[in-house]
């Protein structure tokens, strides 16, 4: 077949097979011409799913006349006029060749009236285009701005038509991608209606934070937590720009500068998949891999690592800092400097959730009577709405909860905690444990079972601090759950108050989440601290796994081990971690488990390879290890634990960042409100 020149209709519709991919393209290419017009109001409305008709009208600066034919033509734009103009894009389109492209696959009319100076032309005009055939303009009756119709997406194009969706499925993703649009331009108003029902309507001049918690959900507020950077300047390749700038989204105004703004969900409410996190650059949604690794990282620890926090990140950096003629959809972007802005983010949010309460609260659920509340308290992490489901529930059983209590024995009281208190206070804890009972203020006594003494602990259980101090020698600890009475149910939980309510505690979560704080610390440019063994430790070992000793030497080196091929089969361990070791953990069982890691490929990525230094294994990594450590050398469920070490465990928990959660993500602690006890006890 000899080369030939394609035809105009015939490019149009290869370009519309790129831009044009469902009736959600079609949507977010016309807004992204009423935003650019300056339209302070757009509305938006569909039909069976964007099949058979799209209206979009805005108020914007309008189209002359004359110029409505170049409108619908290939590669013809106001917004671009030399090629120095793609190295700093200000607007959201700049390729010319959507309208054509539309225009190849449907019927398309496009009414205009302009607008200069604030003052509107007399009428408007019509143009209507489908395929290859235009009309002329014609005079027609319309409000100031632009309305664009198109009906019968993909009508001459058989096989793109019935690779549509259901309408269901496609007005699906119109609303997804209408919601990161609305969010990414708070300033601007937004009308969305299907099949002449109104699906959301979003006033003009709503604060970020206003436009954000309205689309997903105004029992999410309370979840949300705002951040922003507190850079004053900063470099972005060679951009230099300073944050601050007065509007985030109003890009083409703003002028040279940097500004981070965003929401971070608490951890409770994380989800499956990261449909929920929103990524915005200069008003303009993205898909960004680096940010999104960022929002991810600043959570790790925080929730499982199969779970996506819900997060909104908005920034502003000047024109020449970005690069977004990267991707068909304009759907991506290319940063100049993307490792500074990573930790920009990463940052920000990171310092936000430190600073916050994350102890997730729960209801109960179930039982005669219960209401779901619509505050965030109540909420369980992973029931507020969403297509998608997110964080496996925290609510109890009521009716456990209460059988629980009435099978105790009425006489049997327990602890009397005033006396717990002051004998902490006064840093005699064996007061306790000498007297065969307690008494209460009436003086009734009551049998008091005494805790375990070190000795009789099991077996690679140590105490929490030194015996000889009391709980507020560790500093930091005052106020809150530290200072609160403390029970230990069943060898695994711990159960305090706090001003909100009473506080259920994940014994092992805490103290996991406790270690893991100490060995990062310790770990923390220098190698950890090694005990030599008196005998070597053998491992059994398939040559593949004796084949991954090599790329873990720099590894084992950080964390204190020393570890050779023994023979074919098998690794002598010849040194072992003083904080492993002092906790009787098993070196044999350690060390298998991390072969087991490395094996699947979750110690080996950069930074840990061979020839690398100690001072070089990935962070990631690192974390892994430092995290299976903590596991290891903490209590366990069913250690029975002293009141000194009870107490300690609280004060510990007041003084370490992210103790809401063990390294793993799981909550070390729920709470119950007071709101919800009385709720449940039909005391309001």
């Amino acid at each position: 077949m000899p080369i030939r020149r394609l035809s105009e209709l015939l490019i149009n519709q290869i370009a519309a097979g790129e831009v044009i991919e469902r009736p959600a393209s079609v949507v977010k290419e016309l807004i992204d011409n009423g935003l650019d017009a300056g339209a302070t109001r757009i509305d938006i409305a569909v039909e069976e799913g964007g099949r058979r008709l799209i209206r979009v009208a805005d108020n914007g600066c309008g189209i002359p006349e004359e110029e409505l034919p170049l409108a619908v033509a290939p590669h013809a734009t106001s917004k671009l006029c030399c090629a120095e103009d793609l190295g700093a894009i200000r607007t959201l389109g700049f390729r010319g060749e959507a309208l054509a492209s539309i225009a190849s696959v449907s019927r398309l009319r496009l009414i205009s009236r302009l607008t200069v100076g604030g003052c509107a032309a007399e009428s408007g005009a019509v143009i209507e285009a489908c395929g290859d055939r235009v009309t002329r303009p014609a005079p027609a009756p319309c409000s100031p701005g632009t309305v664009v119709e198109v009906r019968d997406l993909f009508f001459n194009t058989p096989v793109r038509r019935k690779s549509l969706r259901p309408a269901a499925t496609e007005f699906g993703h119109i609303v997804e991608l209408f919601t990161r649009i609305a969010m990414a331009n708070p300033g601007v108003g937004f009308r969305l209606t299907h099949n002449g029902r109104a699906w959301v309507d979003l006033p003009a001049g709503q604060s970020r934070r206003q436009r954000c918690v309205q689309l997903l959900g105004w029992e999410l507020e309370e979840a949300l937590l705002e951040f922003e950077s507190d850079c004053t300047r900063i470099t972005l390749g060679s951009v230099e720009c300073s944050s601050g700038s007065p509007h985030l989204g109003d890009g083409a105004d703003s002028g040279p500068g940097l500004e981070l703004w965003g929401l971070a969900g608490l951890p409770a409410i994380a989800r499956a998949t990261a449909k929920f996190q929103y990524l915005c650059v200069n008003g303009r949604p993205i898909r960004d891999r680096t940010l999104a690794h960022a929002v991810k990282e600043a959570y790790r620890g925080l929730i499982p690592a199969d779970q996506q926090p819900v997060a909104v990140v908005c920034l502003e950096v000047p024109p020449g800092a970005v690069d977004v003629n990267v991707h068909p959809a304009k759907a991506e972007v290319r940063f100049h400097d993307p490792n500074r802005l990573h930790g920009l983010v990463l940052t920000a949010i990171r310092q936000r959730l430190l600073a916050a309460d994350l102890t997730p609260s729960v209801s109960l659920a179930g039982g005669a009577g219960a209401k779901p509340r619509g505050d965030w308290p109540a909420v369980s992490p992973g029931s507020a709405p969403g297509p998608t489901a997110g964080a496996p529930s925290l609510a109890i059983s009521t009716d456990a909860f209460v059988d629980y209590f009435r099978r105790m024995d009425p006489t049997q009281k327990g602890f009397v905690y005033q006396q717990v208190r002051e004998a902490l206070a006064e840093d005699s804890p064996a007061a306790l444990l000498d007297t065969g009972g307690l008494s209460d203020a009436a003086g009734r006594s009551y049998a008091v079972s005494a805790s375990p003494s070190p000795s009789q602990l099991p077996a690679g259980h140590e105490p929490l601090l030194p015996r000889s101090g009391s709980p507020g020698d560790s500093g930091g600890g005052s106020g809150g759950s530290a200072s609160a009475p403390v029970l230990q149910i069943h060898n695994s939980y711990l159960v305090t108050q706090d001003e909100q309510g009473l506080i259920i505690i994940d014994q092992h979560a805490l103290h996991e989440r406790v270690l893991f704080e100490e060995l990062s610390r310790r770990v923390l440019g220098r190698n950890l601290e090694s005990q030599r063994l008196l005998t070597p430790a053998v491992v059994r070992a398939s040559p593949q796994r004796l084949a991954l000793l090599d790329l873990l030497k720099p590894l084992l080196e950080r964390i204190g081990v020393e570890a050779d091929a023994l023979g074919p089969d098998a690794v002598a361990i010849h040194a072992f971690p003083s904080f492993l070791f002092d906790r009787r953990v098993d070196p044999v069982d350690f060390f298998e488990s991390l072969l087991d890691l490395a094996q699947d490929s979750q110690l080996l990525s950069t930074g840990g390879g061979a020839g690398d230094s100690s001072a070089n294994v990935d962070e990631a990594v690192l974390h892994r290890v430092l995290d299976m450590m903590a596991c290891k050398a903490a209590v366990k469920a069913g250690d029975p634990l002293s009141p000194l070490e009870l107490q300690s465990l609280l004060v510990l928990r007041e003084q370490v960042e992210r103790a809401s959660s063990c390294p793993h993500g799981r909550p070390t602690t729920v709470r119950l409100t007071l709101q919800e006890m009385a709720r449940r006890f039909k005391r309001t």
